[in-house]
């Protein structure tokens, strides 16, 4: 048997880039092990434990023998019906249990979405800066992600003119986030309902990625597209998770919402790819979707003070810009200040090059922004301790000082 590709590995594997966000955590660690005190403000992660009242729910469910078997492909039914009842509470959305299918995680219903939805040469609009996961997603499916630029001056924030422009015969969805990583940007209800209403009227699909619903801060609120646009909902696809609301990355329960043509060939699929999600965590997810939100109110009482923290810092150093976060937990700033200065004796070209010279240099870890499509930008994650971010800041300033 002979293959082009080196060692016989598809084209496919070869062409997946890496998650760049993951990359900057694995360098960091290596520095840490190596006995450096690095600060990281790479992962999208919380540093809070997962609450107890969770923790505890799964204990039991480790006890209990059902669990210890095969369960539904497309989840739990407890866990579905919880879901479908949350998602109404949260968002005015209102849906049936079958129209919700239980994943390993959002990448897993991000992935499930784009290889039920498109077919190889549709085209899938994807607003810039956006999540490192969705474009390779969109290429696994054959699908071509065709990239929306957006920058701080609009708020990263995209426009019906600027998708109408977008727009050809070949448009099959639009990939829609808000609260958005990795910028934190938050859409107006009223700038929301236009995008759903243009996606309607040209029968486009959207993935709605709404993972971050609960984080967000001072006047800006969340709102579901489907709950707003209500003639979208057979055309949209709703993407969630415990993991960022109830600080549960590691526990992987994710879940994709939509037409039930949709879910059921998101069941087939699954079925072959991971069948059920582990039991536990289901019920530790059942937990956390049917509990009260007093813990998550706590977390985002402490997010919120870090993000104003965190934007004043880096605003406080020269040559960077960013806007004040609106949602999720993390601050996008423009580095486009930085770029053609010599820095620790290297001329700094790129986002990509000041990331390595400041972990290098200063042991302080970012995301540079063309992970996200947006060179000359950065993510700045402030899910970490306000002595972290303060000195984690504290060293870039005098590195580029």
């Amino acid at each position: 048997m002979s293959s082009t590709m080196p060692n016989g590995i598809s084209e496919r594997a070869i062409a997946v880039a890496e998650s760049v966000t993951l990359a900057i955590t694995a360098k960091a660690a290596a520095l840490r092990a190596d006995g450096e005190h690095v600060i990281g403000f790479g992962v999208g992660q919380p540093d809070f434990p997962t609450p107890d009242v969770i923790i505890r729910a799964a204990v039991e469910a480790v006890f209990d023998p059902s669990n210890h078997k095969y369960s539904a492909t497309a989840g739990l039914a407890e866990l579905r019906a919880a879901i479908a009842a949350k998602t109404f509470r949260d968002s005015g959305y209102e849906v049936e249990p079958e129209q919700v299918v239980i994943t390993n995680g959002g990448k897993h219903a991000v992935f499930t979405t784009c290889q039920v939805l498109l077919n190889p040469g549709d085209e899938v609009l994807l607003p810039a800066p956006y999540w490192v996961t969705y474009p390779e997603a969109v290429v696994l499916a054959g699908g071509i992600p065709i990239v929306v630029e957006t920058d701080d001056t609009a708020g990263y924030r995209v426009t019906v003119q600027q998708l109408e422009a977008a727009r050809t015969e070949n448009t099959k969805m639009l990939i829609f986030t808000s609260p958005s990583n990795p910028t934190g940007a938050v859409y107006p209800v009223d700038e929301l309902r236009a995008i759903g209403k243009w996606a309607f009227e040209h029968d486009i699909w959207v993935m709605t990625d709404e993972i971050y619903e609960h984080l967000v801060y001072g006047d800006s609120t969340f709102a579901s597209l489907p709950a707003e646009v209500p003639e979208l909902a057979d055309r949209t696809v709703v993407v969630n998770g415990v993991a960022k609301t109830y600080a549960m990355t590691g526990w992987r329960v994710g879940w994709l919402i939509g037409p039930e043509q949709v879910t059921r060939a998101a069941v087939r699929l699954q079925s072959h790819m991971t069948s059920n999600v582990g039991n536990i965590s289901q019920r530790a997810a059942l937990a956390a979707v049917t509990g009260p939100l007093d813990s998550v109110a706590e977390m985002r009482t402490v997010y919120d003070r870090r993000r104003l923290l965190i934007h004043r810092l880096l605003n406080d150093i020269d040559g960077v810009t960013c806007p004040e976060p609106q949602g999720a937990f993390y601050a996008f700033a423009s580095m486009c200040g930085l770029l053609g200065r010599e820095i620790a004796n290297r001329k700094v070209v790129s986002t990509v090059e000041l990331a390595s010279i400041v972990l290098d240099e200063v042991q302080v870890a970012f995301v540079p922004g063309e992970a996200f499509g947006a060179p000359g930008y950065a993510r700045f994650s402030f899910a970490l301790a306000d002595e972290d971010i303060t000195e984690g800041l504290s060293r870039l300033a005098a590195l580029l000082g």
